[in-house]
């Protein structure tokens, strides 16, 4: 007796990523604005859509292309460039979202399938997860959850689209990083921005009420007050111009962007102690951080 052929592995494989990619797909939007640039959303849950905030130009005049054709007007409902996340409303129909990954199950090596909408349809990438690591902050100040970067070629349309793990999971959102890398926005950091922003219409961030420069004091360094809002938290705490602020809760601050990314959604209403140089005396102040008002 002839023993049958075995079917092919790549085959099999192939077509896992090829079922992935369209169960996926039916879930992923092509978002359309004026400026007319390529990308994609998510159906997060019905009637709201997530989008890759960098890549939305302008607020107005946004449309989707669902899955199954239909082109639907869709609003801006907020924005969130910390974590790079916008949310759009539009009638999207019911659906089953897709169910997240366990945040501990990725690890650097593992398989991911990346999922966006182009002109002519799904548009997928496979490769690695290259990096995961822990908590981090963007250059907007943002927190996010993990770091995930992603070992593939990021297509433009596929910004705003969906990574999946090798169990069709959600990962979270694709995005594009410094120097062309593909990142990922995780699933847990966009659940909390898109409560924010549904409820709110934006995310809170922290606001002390200064401008600062760095200036180097010897062989140590600090932020020199440049401005104050006389009704701001700051300066309703007294520091004032020519300060030079040292540390927060005892950390030593060494630059603007540091500074600004403490000031994040959890800042708000904490009171912090700064350690400051006036007139060469060191000095101690404690400053409840304020809410900065939306643009």
């Amino acid at each position: 007796m002839t023993d049958l052929p075995s079917q092919d592995p790549l085959a099999l494989v192939s077509d896992r990523l090829a079922a992935l990619t369209a169960e996926a797909a039916a879930r992923v939007a092509a978002v359309h604005g004026r400026d007319g640039r390529a990308r994609s959303g998510l159906l997060w849950s019905e009637g709201l859509v997530v989008t890759a905030e960098e890549a939305l130009e302008r607020d107005d005049e946004l449309s989707l292309t669902l899955s199954d054709g239909r082109v639907v007007a869709a609003t801006l409902a907020g924005r969130d460039p910390g974590t790079d996340v916008a949310l759009l409303k539009a009638e999207t129909g019911g659906f089953t979202p897709l169910a997240a990954a366990p945040a501990g199950a990725l690890a650097a090596g593992h398989l991911v399938l990346a999922v966006g909408r182009g002109e002519y349809g799904p548009v997928a990438a496979h490769g690695i997860a290259a990096l995961v690591g822990g908590p981090w902050r963007s250059m907007r100040g943002g927190r996010l959850d993990r770091r995930i970067q992603l070992g593939l070629r990021l297509d433009p349309a596929c910004e705003g689209g969906v990574v999946l793990d090798h169990a069709g999971r959600l990962v979270g959102m694709a995005v594009s990083g410094p120097k062309r890398r593909a990142l990922v926005i995780p699933a847990e950091t966009i659940a909390r921005s898109v409560e924010h922003l549904r409820t709110r219409g934006r995310v809170a961030r922290g606001y002390l009420g200064i401008a600062m420069q760095p200036v180097q004091m010897g062989e140590e360094r600090g932020l020199i007050v440049v401005g104050v809002d006389p009704r701001g938290p700051a300066g309703q705490a007294g520091i004032l111009l020519g300060d030079v602020l040292a540390t927060w809760d005892g950390t030593p601050l060494v630059s603007v962007r540091e500074m600004l990314a403490r000031l994040d959604p959890d800042s708000v209403g904490t009171t912090v102690t700064l350690e400051l140089v006036r007139g060469g005396i060191p000095r101690r102040v404690q400053v409840r951080i304020g809410e900065r008002a939306a643009a």
